[in-house]
């Protein structure tokens, strides 16, 4: 059925006249109209202003002055195009109508990356994460020279503040600030002699074979690809029942505990100092990271699948089309 819509108002004479022409050619051109007045909606009447009447045929759009012939011609063509792919529909279903597919090499990468995404995404988590903790094993055995390369390279996505990060390979996991006052762990100024405050030194700080080596990303960061990594490990798995999270429990869980933990302590701290001064603990960093990583792959690796998921059926479909259409050209040729 074609759909029509007229755009009118009360009190227009052309509308009236409009629809009333419409109406005259529903016999002729069986149509379904639906009538709109401009003025009970703001952005219509914005729209169309007293331009009325303006109607809506398929693709056509017809402004006042109309013609009933005009109506007509367009009516005509909407119903053209619509016989013509209902025909080439039952042609092809009925096998009438073959259509030739060329299967491309973009769509063989297409339909793997389709297939194989998770575990891509899988594998670049995990080089990412573990080259991290490579950093500090190469040092441990002496290959200090490739070490090296990592720290620097892994420098600019991470602040690798020594007292914010692991320590492998020591007398402690970790050396946070005195100001963290965690009990248990010797603070970073008494395990090192430098001074909390100073971060040019606390970042280029490594360590050495006594309190052992940083590891090249933070102890937040660490925790966020952690978490991404098993949550992914995990969807891989039970994709097929598990659905992303909603946006508000994503960002009252993964946002804001991360948000808060990490602003909180940029605005206590020198040169800002807009509130009373706080360091956050190893603790509150790996939990905020976590459940930022883990929460947010959670939220967004079921709209990848579904996605991807789209993209499988229908390469497939062409596959399969490709295939049999390369079938019967061989078949003709023999």
């Amino acid at each position: 059925m074609i759909e029509v819509t007229l755009y009118s108002r009360k009190d227009c004479h052309l509308c009236e006249v409009t629809q009333q022409d419409l109406e005259a050619l529903q016999t002729l051109i069986p149509h379904h109209l639906t009538v709109i007045d401009v003025d009970s909606d703001v952005k219509l009447r914005n729209l169309y202003g007293f331009n009325v009447p303006v109607v809506q045929v398929g693709a056509y759009k017809l402004s006042a002055p109309i013609e009933k012939k005009d109506l007509e011609i367009s009516l005509r063509a909407v119903r053209y195009s619509l016989d013509e792919e209902a025909r080439l529909d039952r042609a092809i279903k009925e096998g009438q109508l073959k259509i030739p597919v060329n299967w491309a090499k973009s769509d063989q990468i297409s339909l793997w990356l389709s297939r194989h995404y998770l575990a891509l995404f899988n594998v670049l988590v995990f080089l990412y994460l573990g080259t991290a903790f490579l950093a500090p094993t190469l040092m441990k055995v002496g290959a200090t020279a490739p070490a090296r390369v990592i720290y620097r390279v892994y420098s600019y996505v991470c602040h690798q503040f020594a007292f914010r990060s692991w320590f492998l390979f020591g007398a402690q996991i970790a050396y946070p600030r005195a100001e963290a006052g965690v009990t248990g762990l010797v603070s970073f100024q008494q395990a090192t002699g430098i001074d909390g405050a100073d971060l040019l030194a606390a970042r280029e700080y490594i360590g050495n074979a006594i309190l052992g080596y940083k590891v090249a990303l933070c102890e937040r960061d660490t925790a966020i690809y952690g978490g991404i990594l098993i949550f992914g490990v995990l969807f891989a798995f039970l994709k097929s029942k598990v659905k992303p999270i909603h946006w508000i429990l994503w960002i009252v869980v993964a946002i804001v505990p991360i948000g808060l933990d990490g602003f909180s302590q940029l605005i206590s701290q020198p040169p800002i100092s807009l509130i009373p001064y706080r360091e956050s603990t190893p603790f509150l960093r790996v939990l905020t990271g976590f459940l930022f990583g883990f929460l947010t792959a959670w939220f967004g690796y079921p709209y990848v699948e579904e996605s991807m998921k789209e993209n499988r059926t229908f390469l497939v479909g062409k596959l399969n089309h490709a295939l049999k259409w390369a079938a019967e050209k061989t078949g003709l040729q023999e």
